[in-house]
């Protein structure tokens, strides 16, 4: 890879821009039966929250995960960032009067979630392995 590119793709702008228009569109993709303005509409709130999640989800499972030990270390900080996005979500299209709710998050959901469990349980095996060779 061309360092360029490598630059290009360590970017916090790149991936927040790719959040926004790939979460985005879903969003207005599942809302497409209805009339306009509500695809836009849930495409704009969803693209604007998985640019937003995408911002701070690294760090806050940083954050979570220094605060557990043991296999509570494992599974709570994804549940915690798990649940704390599907209430903001929810909250934030039932507020913008999103027609279909389920469907505009259930993608990016389930990629914002499982991005948190691969990522904590990176940190978990790392600190596991700090941990075990300092005994």
């Amino acid at each position: 890879m061309s360092v360029p590119l490598a630059r290009l793709m360590r970017s916090s702008i790149v991936h927040v821009a790719f959040a926004f228009l790939a979460m985005g569109s879903w969003a207005a993709f599942a809302n497409r039966v209805h009339p306009m303005p509500a695809p836009l509409l849930a495409g704009l709130i969803q693209g604007t929250l998985s640019a937003l999640i995408t911002l701070l989800l690294k760090r806050g499972i940083e954050a979570l995960a220094r605060r557990f030990s043991g296999p509570t270390a494992l599974l709570a900080p994804p549940l915690i960032a798990g649940l704390i996005s599907a209430s903001v979500l929810t909250a934030i299209h039932a507020i913008g009067g999103t027609p279909e709710i389920g469907r505009t998050i259930a993608v990016p959901l389930t990629v914002a979630t499982s991005y948190a469990a691969l990522y904590n349980l990176s940190l978990w095996r790392t600190r596991k392995a700090i941990n075990h060779g300092a005994e």
